[in-house]
């Protein structure tokens, strides 16, 4: 069986394409291979497929059996196995792990091979990923996220090919590529790199120029650091520009407050994030009104300087916006952001903003619920039951403990005879090798107040959403913790690419999952 998801989803087997009838069949299967080898939960599935419905599990049932059975002249590749249901696919069966392991096979081998092995890599897309589903809610975030896994190949494959002094070919498809990605700027550089080794330095100068003038206009920031430096090495004739790439921009945390009051809480928390490993930050302030702008940009540029000061690399941004939660999903594509930190109220989920950030950014975003009054010390908590967002959790918990030099504990129910224990050691083993974070494993009666209770010794609370925040909200205890709990809340959702508990040869795909090891 061949499944295709790199495109329209198709099934082929033995040459002969299988007809698969009915949206809901379809979207089951593209929601099961997207997860391919793990086990999706049935109230996901519920979830994802009937948005802002109620159905009950034996509709779900009804949908797995008609894939079974369109599936069936493939083999058993569709199992039940609790909470839900898992598709099977060896490597070679799903378009997607075929180009995973090109490009993993694309790293540490001589330019002209990876060149080729990229080249092969692309050439399995046949179009935008999950073309057919392009206005469902469940495959949006993960279609933003699988097209900007293949820009950043279409860039490795540009850098391959530019360590081969394919220069002057280049620019011609470089160009076209800046026209419809206008503001990456990891294009912008390989096209100034380019026409520079072309001897054309007055066009290599006037891409900065434009880029420049785009950015400060459109997102009100400077160009990042590696483009900068880019134009001061074609400035002094840098040797080094005849032989070697750019380097690779650095990854960044986003600082997005929805109230402005709360700036400098985000920033607390994400300095020290920034720093160990190095990430660039980027301030945004948006407003609703153009009348405050200049206020806006003046405070926001002050934040930056002093940031600076302080030994970081940051960028800065005011604009005004009637449409602040696309802003800011743009924004975090566009800047390959690993962390979305924003702040919310105790009611949270009611707000129509918070809510599409949610849903659309393809990176991880963490939803500060502040306290006025700063807590004392104390560890940082993260209750942990194994659920999807429970993992991204687990790793910005271990982030801010190892940041802020402070103890991490891990928090898990027992009850009838059995415990959390494993489970916590699970989490425990991840962090100790993602992050050298020890975690203390803490095990709690079931139900809001015992949680609540432990909550009140900790510095901040670090937890995940449900895997059906979309139609249940925060659930009771999450709320208990943002209502009640002393400490400031982190509520967490994990984005679509592999966190940093992954291994470190996963860290370039998709579909890695440590909940499915």
């Amino acid at each position: 069986m061949d499944v295709r998801i790199l495109g329209p989803l198709e099934v082929w087997d033995e040459g002969e394409q299988i007809p698969l009838r009915g949206a809901k069949q379809r979207a089951l299967l593209a929601i099961l291979a997207l997860h391919a080898n793990e086990v999706v939960s049935t109230d996901r599935l519920v979830d994802q497929l009937w948005v802002d419905q109620q159905p009950d599990s034996a509709a779900l049932r009804v949908r797995v059996s008609q894939l079974r059975k369109a599936l069936r002249q493939c083999g058993k590749s569709l199992v039940t196995q609790p909470p839900g249901y898992s598709l099977r696919l060896e490597r070679s069966q799903l378009d997607l792990f075929r180009f995973e392991d090109l490009v993993g096979a694309s790293t540490g081998v001589d330019p002209e091979i990876a060149a080729a092995r990229l080249r092969e890599a692309l050439g399995v897309w046949r179009g935008q990923a999950l073309a057919d589903f392009a206005y469902e809610t469940f495959a949006q975030p993960a279609i933003a996220r699988l097209e900007e896994l293949r820009l950043v190949v279409l860039e490795k494959r540009i850098d391959a090919d530019l360590a081969l002094g394919r220069h002057a070919e280049l620019v011609a498809e470089i160009d076209a590529l800046v026209g419809e990605h206008p503001f990456r700027e990891r294009l912008r550089a390989q096209l100034m790199l380019a026409l520079y080794r072309s001897g054309r330095q007055a066009d290599a100068l006037a891409v900065y120029t434009a880029t420049r003038k785009l950015l400060v206009d459109e997102l009100g920031i400077e160009p990042g650091t590696a483009l900068h430096e880019l134009e001061a090495a074609i400035l002094r004739h840098d040797p080094d520009l005849d032989s070697e790439p750019p380097a690779a921009p650095e990854r960044s945390i986003l600082v997005a407050p929805l109230d402005a009051r709360r700036f400098d809480d985000l920033v607390a928390l994400a300095e020290p994030l920034a720093r160990r490993p190095a990430r660039e930050l980027i301030l945004a302030q948006l407003i609703d009104s153009a009348s405050g702008l200049a206020e806006a940009s003046a405070l926001a540029r002050e934040r930056r300087r002093d940031l600076q000061a302080r030994g970081m690399v940051a960028r800065a941004a005011a604009f005004a916006t009637d449409s602040p939660a696309a802003d800011l999903v743009r924004i975090a594509t566009e800047q390959d952001v690993d962390l979305l930190l924003i702040e919310a109220s105790a009611a949270l989920l009611e707000d129509e903003t918070l809510r599409h950030v949610l849903s659309a950014a393809p990176c991880d975003v963490a939803v500060l619920v502040p306290r006025d009054e700063v807590p004392p010390p104390g560890p940082v908590l993260v209750p942990f039951t194994g659920a999807e967002h429970d993992w991204t959790a687990v790793e910005l918990g271990a982030w801010i403990a190892r940041s802020q030099r402070v103890s991490l504990q891990l928090a898990g129910p027992v009850e009838s005879g059995r415990d959390a224990s494993r489970l916590l050691a699970r989490a425990s083993l991840a962090v100790q090798r993602a992050l050298g974070v020890d975690a203390e494993p803490l095990l709690l009666e079931p139900g809001t107040e015992s949680l609540v209770a432990a909550a009140d010794h900790a510095a901040l609370v670090v937890v995940g959403l449900t895997d059906r925040w979309q139609r249940d909200g925060l659930g009771a205890v999450r709320r208990a913790l943002v209502t009640e709990a002393r400490p400031p809340a982190v509520i967490v959702r994990g984005g679509a690419r592999p966190g940093g508990l992954a291994p470190p040869e996963s860290h370039t795909r998709f579909t890695w999952s440590i909940a499915a090891r």
